[in-house]
């Protein structure tokens, strides 16, 4: 049986959630909703420009939503849809997965 790499299940994945500030924020916001603000406070080391690039890509996989305050200064608040909810299990599993890296080091 030949595998197409790019036609794997896994690859699909990594194609919405792979990199590396994707699996932090859905795992962020599967907690509660943040800010935009907070949410680059709590990820050391992105970027404003990444975060927002990040965040966009995520809103358009319907996996977290966007919601804009009129307020001066506007506030703008992300959270995971139920969509997004659907990948706590593997989000979950990647953080009981890294515990344990950890200690090995």
């Amino acid at each position: 049986m030949s595998c197409d790499s790019t036609s794997s299940p896994v690859h699909t994945t990594l194609d919405v959630i792979g990199g590396k500030w994707k699996p932090v924020i859905l795992w962020y916001l599967s907690k509660e909703t943040v800010r935009f603000n907070e949410l680059g406070r709590l990820i050391n080391g992105i970027t404003q420009k990444m975060l927002t690039q990040q965040l966009r890509e995520l809103e358009k996989d319907g996996l977290i939503k966007r919601v804009v305050y009129p307020e001066v200064p506007p506030k703008v608040e992300y959270s995971i849809t139920k969509y997004g909810k659907t990948l706590e299990p593997v989000l979950k599993a990647m953080a009981m997965w890294g515990q344990k890296h950890k200690k090995r080091r």
